[in-house]
């Protein structure tokens, strides 16, 4: 077996793709829309029992709401579920592999979405899923100083008192400021490293680094129309997770595979 495991890893070190062999092209808003209406034609082809992944994010953001209602890190409920945006992309991955499969007409139904697990792209996606688990727990980290940076050694006793104080006091105001002004910095990041690295490895055999070079590039030659599709993103994940994160269940399946075809609009 271990043979078996070092040729395969061999074989695909032959075959790895470098981020000069990959070419992105230059896309307009149209390949946007054109991305999404894909990806809702997908979702709405209702394969199977997708939106079961989403509980998840259900369950998650209960059990964070309750601890953080009780414990003295109630300051922290806010970004723990505003950052799960981060993690969007590891649960999207099931999605990108559903709309990879129906492209290439294999079965495409909730069974198959995970059966890269068994390919070569196992590796860089679970490294990537580190890379954006990494990036959760960063902001959380940048989030809880920013809060005592303004807020001082202070511990609202009652999320009424916080958010009171956070809309009638200036280190409210600052706090809101600054907390969007990293939390931009956090979302820019994790789309300019994820938005194609995702569904190219799922793609192509080519590694974590490559696919993360090969983003990063497709991003800042698409500056624009990058940022209206994370605009796009932030916005249906917001109104998603309006209702406790129920709403997710539509809006992170279609996000999920609206990206694929998205990104075989960029990756040649």
């Amino acid at each position: 077996m271990a043979e078996l495991t070092e040729n395969n890893n061999q074989l695909f070190e032959d075959i790895s793709l470098s981020s000069d062999d990959i070419q992105t092209r230059d896309i307009s808003l149209s390949d946007l829309w054109l991305s999404l209406r894909e990806g809702y034609a997908d979702y709405g082809m209702k394969s199977g029992s997708i939106q079961l992944a989403i509980l998840f994010y259900f369950v998650a953001a209960l059990v964070i709401v309750l601890f953080s209602s009780g414990q003295p890190i109630r300051y922290l409920a806010f970004p723990m579920v505003a950052g799960f945006n981060l993690l969007g992309p590891i649960i999207a991955t099931g999605y990108l592999e559903m709309s990879r499969r129906r492209q290439q007409g294999l079965p495409s139904t909730w069974r198959h979405c995970f059966n890269f697990i068994h390919t070569h792209s196992f590796a860089p996606v679970l490294a990537l899923s580190l890379l954006m688990m990494f990036l959760y727990v960063a902001w959380l980290y940048m989030a809880e100083l920013i809060f005592f940076g303004t807020f001082g050694d202070s511990n609202p006793e009652s999320f009424a008192a916080f958010f009171d104080e956070l809309f009638s006091t200036q280190h409210g105001t600052a706090l809101i400021a600054y907390g969007n002004f990293v939390g931009f910095l956090f979302a820019s990041s994790a789309l300019a490293l994820s938005v194609v690295a995702f569904p190219l490895v799922l793609d192509k055999p080519v590694t974590a680094f490559t696919a993360i070079k090969v983003s990063v590039r497709a991003v800042w030659t698409n500056t624009f129309v990058m940022a209206v599709w994370g605009v796009v993103v932030v916005a249906l994940l917001t109104v998603g997770a309006a209702i406790f994160l129920i709403g997710l269940a539509v809006a992170l399946p279609i996000l999920g595979h609206a990206t694929w075809h998205l990104y075989r609009k960029i990756v040649v």
